[in-house]
């Protein structure tokens, strides 16, 4: 079974049973006991997991050289192929989640709930683009009675697609349309909890397990009805609405979204109800995966064996809503995991349904084949917490004419495949790699190309594009050409791109001594012949699995590459190389590129990104590249934005706001704003935002700094100018670039 390096800090633990046990958590395991054991002949501290009646088979150090064992936990089948989990089938009306069936798509009603007439349209609209489920929003008392016309009126209509009830801070509505709704989802963080206020509380155990009781009597009616009625329930734990209560034990972690699911499934399992399904939701994909994998891992320890619904919640609109889904979705069905997913956009709900199938046919096609590489031990990759695997970037050498260290970026490098035609216009050429001119001198921006790949040079008297070439080289941009290319007609101070049969018979050493290389490998490669890369001095490496290669799993190709430059200790960077096919469509591209390189982006392993599509139009394959980065948490080049794709409960036409906002603010990197229908998933969704922009009435716009609340009741018509004026007074803002 492959291991990863368990979290290094258990840090602010309480004593509780005479100092035998703890009350928080590590990042791995419910803590509840703590022994002296011999290992190894030394006495250490052994922690068991949260499930006293099981054995542990196996431990590992918390850390390197830490006397602290953890158990050592799985999160998926297989860490080099696609293998579906196991899980049992959860029935949602007619429709069959679980292992055994494909992976379903879901999507979310934006109409107002009591607009029964609008309801209906839109789930009928859902259901004709191919949806197998649909989730309405039930915030009271006057929705919930809603909620059975609806279902009435589709059953007349011929439209069996099953309904999911949407439940926040309300468990009466919950029981009111459980007698109608074929799934209820009920988030663990606002169901029994208040509303999070973001304190820091402190509990005795005997406070803590009140809380506990508190929520089995709010909670148990409901799952009675369920059981009653053939119900099923999404137990769907969101980042940003955990309660002050989990926050304050667990921290606001993945760590604390587990847990607070766990308590909720507890009581499931108590009353013999096993109809129900996970989520663990958040805006941050990095998060997102975190969460989902130290869920199942649990799961595996605890011997349970239910559905994941898989998906990143406010994830925007376009591009970047599509792309996040990707990077976070895609994730996790490559390690097999998730049986129903939506792709939350800030967009009509049917719009959500092509990019959800393409993902949901990723994953399936990949665990039928099972898509992967043959089996290797992984050692060195945290998949539990996010620790970024960085290469050495380019150093200069002595006697260097011209300066490398700009070929590749520290937060993460976009590389661009070039073609002789666009050395033909080199001021265009200069604006779409995202230079900046200066009297039609490219210099490099926050987010310009770091490195071209020209796959032919230019005729050595081809001056102008040499000269246009110069010119890149001179203000450190990476120029890198194959082997055959350097050799027949050199390119003063250009990287050469070479691959392992090149590099073993020789040829690289035709070159001139100190000419930097570029080596491209496919990662699954036998080691004998990865052993030539401990003789090598290579400024990058390019993973370049050919994409027609359907068999071999690209994310397991680089897992295993990865695993053999840490155990050889070379740090070369790497960067993934992507080459699409002609005709690819652009969501495609994107949802691939997301699901693969985001897939190993969001472990820390990469370095960067290139793409090719023969033809895509090169703006749209840069700023893709940047997207993706972003996405990961990398390199931040533009404006961050957390927008929710709206529901029944919306208070503002969140498609029309939400472009404008972009329009006035897109040019400010570094700067995260929320924009967010309704204070359902307010402040607490926020998390990651510096500034919101909430809905707090019909009509009127409540603006957050952080979690915090600093303006109320501001009117729609002048809240986009207040939420830019609340920018500048916090010293973020900037004015928009004037071109040239």
């Amino acid at each position: 079974m492959a291991t990863g390096a368990a979290a290094a800090s258990f840090m602010s633990l309480k004593g509780r049973d005479n100092g035998l046990g703890f009350a928080k958590a590590s990042d791995f395991v419910k803590v509840s006991d703590l022994k002296r054991v011999k290992f190894h002949r030394t006495k250490i501290f052994l922690i068991k997991n949260s499930n006293p009646g099981l054995d542990i088979p196996e431990l590992q150090p918390a850390s390197e050289g830490s006397p602290l064992l953890v158990p050592v936990q799985k999160y998926c089948e297989s860490t080099h192929k696609t293998i579906r989990r196991k899980t049992r089938t959860v029935m949602v009306g007619d429709v069959a989640l679980g292992s055994d069936h494909p992976i379903r798509i879901q999507t979310m009603t934006t109409s107002d709930t009591k607009d029964v007439a609008a309801t209906v349209e839109q789930v009928m609209q859902i259901a004709d683009r191919g949806a197998d489920l649909v989730r309405i929003t039930v915030q009271g008392k006057r929705e919930a009675d809603a909620c059975f016309d609806i279902k009435n009126t589709l059953v007349r209509k011929n439209y069996n697609i099953p309904l999911v009830a949407d439940i926040h801070f309300a468990p009466s509505v919950a029981l009111r349309v459980a007698e109608c709704f074929d799934k209820i989802r009920v988030n663990p963080g606002n169901f029994a909890d208040r509303r999070a206020q973001f304190e820091t509380l402190e509990y005795t155990n005997d406070d803590y397990q009140k809380e506990l009781e508190h929520i089995e009597k709010v909670f148990v009616p409901l799952v009675e009805k369920c059981k009653k009625y053939g119900r099923a329930m999404r137990i769907g734990t969101n980042h940003g609405s955990l309660s002050d209560r989990i926050m304050s034990y667990y921290g606001d972690s993945p760590r604390g979204m587990v847990e607070s699911a766990f308590e909720f499934a507890r009581i499931c399992r108590k009353l013999d109800y096993h109809n129900f399904v996970f989520s663990m939701k958040a805006s941050n994909p990095v998060i997102m995966v975190q969460a989902y994998r130290l869920l199942v891992a649990e799961m595996y320890v605890q011997g349970w064996d239910y559905p994941l619904h898989l998906g990143v919640t406010e994830a925007g609109e376009g591009e970047d809503g599509r792309m996040k889904s990707a990077i976070g979705i895609g994730t996790l069905l490559q390690d097999g995991l998730g049986d129903t997913i939506r792709v939350s956009l800030t967009e009509p709900p049917e719009e959500e349904i092509d990019p959800c199938r393409k993902l949901a046919n990723l994953g399936m096609k990949a665990s039928q084949i099972q898509q992967g590489v043959a089996p290797f031990e992984e050692k060195h990759r945290r998949y539990f917490d996010f620790q970024r695997r960085t290469g050495d970037l380019p150093a200069q050498k002595e006697g260097e004419e011209v300066d490398y260290r700009g070929a590749l970026h520290r937060d993460g490098s976009v590389l661009m495949s070039v073609s002789l035609d666009q050395l033909k216009t080199p001021e265009l050429f200069y604006r779409s790699l995202a230079a900046k001119l200066v009297l039609g001198m490219p210099f490099k921006d926050l987010a310009t190309v770091d490195s071209i790949l020209l796959r032919e040079l230019p005729a050595a008297d081809d001056k102008d594009a040499r000269l246009a070439l110069k010119r890149l080289i001179d203000v450190s941009m990476g120029i890198i050409t194959p082997l055959s290319e350097q050799l027949t007609k050199p390119l003063p101070n250009a990287m050469v791109l070479v691959n392992l049969n090149e590099l073993s018979t020789g040829a690289h050493k035709l070159l001139p001594e100190g000419t930097r290389l570029v080596v491209s490998i496919r990662g699954d490669e036998p080691y004998e012949e990865l052993e030539i890369l401990k003789s090598i001095d290579a400024t990058m490496i390019l993973h370049d699995l050919p994409y027609s290669d359907e068999k071999t799993g690209r994310v397991h190709a680089a897992r295993r590459l990865f695993e053999y430059l840490s155990e050889n200790s070379l740090n070369f960077p790497v960067l993934h190389h992507i080459q699409f096919p002609k005709g690819i469509p652009r969501d495609d591209l994107v949802i691939g590129a997301g699901a693969n390189a985001g897939a190993l982006l969001v472990d820390g392993l990469g370095d960067g990104i290139l793409l090719e599509a023969p033809d895509q139009d090169f703006e749209f394959l840069r700023n893709t590249s940047f997207n993706l980065l972003q996405g990961c948490r990398m390199r931040n080049t533009k404006t961050e934005y957390v927008s929710c794709p709206s529901c029944g409960r919306t208070l503002f036409d969140l498609q029309v706001i939400s472009a404008e906002i972009r329009e006035k603010t897109s040019h400010l990197p570094g700067v995260s704003i929320a924009i967010m229908g309704c204070i359902v998933n307010g402040p607490g969704e926020m998390a990651d935002a510096d500034f919101g922009y909430v809905g707090g009435a019909p009509g009127k716009i409540d603006l957050y700094v952080g979690k915090t609340v600093v303006k109320r009741g501001i009117a729609m018509e002048s809240a986009t100018d207040a939420l830019i004026q609340l920018i500048k007074d916090h010293g973020r803002w900037v004015d928009p670039p004037v071109e040239e």
